[in-house]
């Protein structure tokens, strides 16, 4: 038996392992466990944790062999470099035709895909050899039945399992395999990680970079087969089927939304620079064609090109580790690098998708939050949309897999949209094709920035001075220094909007306590109308507007005062209910 607690000095210019892999790591080997299930927020190094377990369990003799199980092909790569620097040789290339692969490596990267299509080889395999696999996001193995049955089939027989995750929750009930399960107090079924590191710690230790979101709505047309004319106002409130042709209209690479949007994106690109001079950007698109014409945009604004990852192109790996080691600007991808794909200098990102589930919108905003060195922000540009306004605002939250019941939510797509990752994509998003209609105008305004929970900003044309205000935040910034910047800017906004309104306003028709008995009057009906929707109490409802805008109580707030507060709980109502 090995040593309940091995001796690191054999690992000796390995690298020094940050405080949550190291209380993972010793937890690990106090337990000795056959499974082990590690919970990380993306970017927070998943990756250096399982090889350094990796390492120390061949240098015990604990196993012999190493099998790498990843969601998608350039994954397989990406960990097989990874591992070759810590003296590792993995076999990227591993085929199901093979067999076997040559003496020279200790283990081989293969997919789940290639697992579910021949369990029965990898069975062997795990068999022949003392087996740790490895398990790269892990939820993955709850895609399919015939996915969970062709992993727990190939890797029962293994000497460890150790597996990996940055978002282990899912929106179905497919169990994942060697995943343990316990009821809660609501005799509900949750997934239960041994060790489990979130974003909010990695934000405090400086791990991972705090995300600053900003969000465009705009005016929507579009004409329908019939031939009617339909508009709409993304940001506002709309029915579902007017939000999914609304939200197409703003992603359609012929309208001016998405290219004013990415205009945006490339000036904050621009301004990030500053303090990152590699620092790189990312669209996430639909489909093929829309990636190619955002391309082509992103070329008539900046000048240069862009570099173009398909699902489908042979040359996909090479063409992301090329990007990753240069100072190009913009890379744009169909979906395939939204997850796991490690590209450290993209700062800015481009959220052009329909697809808006929980788990890929975590996963694509984890390829923006790897951080290099304290003071790095990350900034993602995205739809005024009620199901990513909730998202972005949650970025903390800690979910699980709960297997007793599908979890509520308006997702256009489930999380098997994650496996069109790999897959050819030459059409938009399963929501776009059942409602066929041409866009005839888009525009974009900006609505608003979340950063922590919060908002802020005021609705702007593109190009206004309330827009370059937040564009133009500093590039390296502490999380609290963005908070209180953003705090600052939208209170120099509002002061000068006031200044606007008092220049323009005509003189009163009443007199001052009748403004302040009407201003009143106007709150607390919005106060009523909130508690009906949500069941808040009165007081609370007030507290909070106190909390959010400043002031004494309503009895003591001045007319301003008691605007903001209208202004502020009106801005709720247009958020998505929770």
């Amino acid at each position: 038996m090995p040593p309940a607690y091995p001796d690191r000095a054999a690992w000796g210019t390995a690298p020094k392992l940050r405080a949550w892999q190291q209380e993972a790591f010793d937890l690990y080997f106090r337990q000795a466990p056959r499974d082990f299930l590690a919970v990380a927020t993306p970017g927070a190094g998943k990756t250096t944790f399982a090889l350094r377990i990796a390492s120390e369990l061949l240098a015990t003799g604990v196993i012999r062999a190493v099998t790498i199980v990843t969601p998608t092909e350039h994954l397989k790569r990406q960990w097989a470099d990874a591992a070759a620097r810590v003296g590792i040789a993995i076999d990227p290339e591993f085929k199901n035709s093979q067999g076997t692969t040559s003496r020279d490596y200790t283990g081989v990267a293969i997919t789940y895909a290639q697992v579910a299509m021949h369990p029965a080889l990898h069975r062997a395999r795990t068999e022949a050899r003392k087996t740790l696999v490895i398990f790269d996001e892990i939820h993955h193995a709850g895609d399919a039945k015939s996915w969970g049955d062709g992993v727990r089939e190939a890797f029962e027989p293994a000497a460890r399992r150790l597996a990996l995750t940055g978002t282990p929750f899912r929106s179905d009930t497919n169990p994942i395999p060697f995943v343990s399960y316990v009821e809660d107090g609501e005799g509900v079924l949750r997934s239960v990680s041994d060790y489990s590191y979130g974003y909010g710690p990695a934000l405090a230790d400086g791990v991972v970079r705090p995300v600053i979101f900003l969000a465009y709505a705009g005016e929507m047309r579009w004409r329908t087969r019939a031939g009617d004319d339909i508009t709409a106002t993304l940001g506002t409130p709309l029915t579902k089927d007017q939000l999914s042709q609304a939200w197409r209209a703003a992603l359609d690479p012929k309208g001016d939304w998405i290219r004013q949007v990415l205009a945006a994106a490339d000036r904050r690109l621009t301004e990030v620079r500053r303090g990152m001079p590699d620092a790189g950007g990312l669209v996430i698109a639909s489909d093929h064609e829309s990636a190619r014409a955002y391309a082509k945009h992103l070329r008539t604004i900046t000048g240069q090109g862009a570099t173009v990852v398909l699902s489908d192109d042979p040359g996909a790996s090479k063409k992301i580790k090329q990007f990753s080691a240069s100072e190009e600007r913009w890379l744009v991808a169909v979906r395939m690098v939204s997850e796991g794909v490690d590209i450290p200098r993209l700062a800015v990102g481009v959220y052009a998708t329909s697809t808006s589930t929980p788990l890929f919108f975590a996963q694509a905003i984890g390829r923006f939050v790897r951080a290099r060195k304290r003071g790095e922000t990350a900034s993602v540009f995205l739809p005024s949309v009620p199901v990513l306004m909730g998202f972005a605002g949650e970025m903390e939250a800690e979910r699980d897999h709960v297997l007793d019941k599908r979890l509520p939510d308006d997702d256009f797509l489930n999380d098997s949209a994650l496996e069109d990752a790999n897959r050819k994509k030459d059409t938009p998003d399963a929501v776009a094709d059942e409602l066929p209609f041409e866009t005839v105008e888009a525009s974009a305004t900006f609505d608003r920035v979340l950063f922590d929970g919060g908002e802020f900003g005021t609705s702007a044309a593109p190009g206004s001075p309330e827009e370059e205000d937040f564009l133009g935040l500093p590039g390296l910034l502490e999380p609290d220094q963005v908070a209180v910047l953003l705090r600052k800017r939208q209170s120099d906004q509002l002061a000068a909007r006031r200044k606007n309104e008092a220049k323009e306003r005509p003189e009163p028709a009443m007199s001052p306590h009748e403004e302040l008995a009407n201003l009143r009057k106007e709150l607390n009906g919005l106060v009523g109308a909130w508690n009906h929707r949500t069941g808040q109490p009165h007081g609370v409802i007030h507290s909070e507007l106190r909390r959010a805008c400043g002031g004494p109580p309503v009895a003591q707030a001045t007319a301003d005062q008691l605007r903001d507060r209208i202004a502020k709980i009106r801005q709720w109502a247009t958020r998505p209910s929770r």
